[in-house]
C-alpha cells in the first residue's frame, strides 16, 4: 500500500515540477500521460504493493526534489536559502545524515526561521525514510513561526503520504484547501494531490492558474 501511495506522489510532483518549468495546456497534457504511462509500466513490471523492508542508507531511494515546490512557496530569495541548498546537495550524493545535520545547525542558529525548520522536517524524513517524532516536532515548529502559512500543513501531509499515511494527508490537504484562498497560486499542486490519492485523475489542462 504504501508503494502505491508514494507512487501516486510522485507522480504528482513530477506533473508540479513541469508546471513550475512553466509548461501548459496540450503540451502538459502529453507531459502527464507520458507520466501515466510510465507509472502502468511500474505498475505491470515493478511491486509496488509489497510491505516495506529495512534497508541500509545506500540502497535507499534518493530523496525527494522539493527545491521547486519550496520556491513556488517561499520564493528563491530567502535568508535560509544557503543553507537549504547545502544539505540539497548532500542529500543529493546519499549524505542525508550529514544533510540534516546542516538544518539541525542552521535552525539552532536562527531559531525563528520557519523554512529551516520546514527543511530540516524533509531532511529527517529523507535520512529515516518516514516520518519520525523528530520531524513532526520540526514541522509544528514552523506552523507555530508561520501561522496561516501554506508550506507547514503541505510538508507535513507530504511526509504523511510518504510515509503511508493516507488518510492523515488527505485530511491536512482537504483542510489547507478550505482555508485557502481561491486565487492561490499553489492550489493547484495540492488539488492534485488530494485527487491522485482518492483515486481520481488530476485534470492538467484546467488546474493550473496563470
Amino acid at each position: 500500500m504504501i508503494g502505491w501511495l508514494l507512487l501516486a506522489v510522485l507522480f504528482g510532483l513530477a506533473l508540479l515540477a513541469l508546471r513550475l518549468f512553466g509548461m501548459r495546456g496540450a503540451l502538459l497534457q502529453i507531459a502527464a500521460a507520458a507520466l501515466l504511462l510510465g507509472c502502468a509500466g511500474y505498475a505491470l513490471q515493478g511491486n509496488p504493493g509489497l510491505e516495506g523492508s529495512p534497508r541500509a542508507a545506500s540502497a535507499r531511494e534518493p530523496p525527494i526534489p522539493l527545491t521547486r515546490i519550496r520556491h513556488a512557496l517561499f520564493g528563491q530569495f530567502t535568508p535560509a536559502e544557503t543553507w537549504l541548498r547545502i544539505s540539497e546537495a548532500l542529500a543529493r550524493r546519499g549524505n542525508t545524515k550529514d544533510a540534516a545535520g546542516v538544518l539541525q545547525t542552521a535552525v539552532r542558529e536562527r531559531p525563528d526561521n520557519a523554512l529551516l525548520w520546514i527543511g530540516l522536517g524533509n531532511a529527517l524524513i529523507d535520512h529515516a525514510g518516514m516520518i519520525t517524532p523528530a520531524s513532526q516536532f520540526a514541522f509544528r515548529r514552523a506552523a507555530e513561526l508561520a501561522p496561516g502559512h501554506p508550506a507547514p500543513p503541505f510538508f507535513m501531509g507530504l511526509a504523511l503520504a510518504r510515509s503511508g499515511d493516507r488518510e492523515g494527508a488527505l485530511s491536512l490537504w482537504r483542510e489547507l484547501l478550505e482555508n485557502a484562498p481561491a486565487e492561490a497560486e499553489w492550489r493547484p499542486m495540492v488539488e492534485d494531490l488530494v485527487a491522485l490519492l482518492e483515486g481520481r485523475a488530476p485534470t492538467p489542462s484546467q488546474s493550473p492558474r496563470s
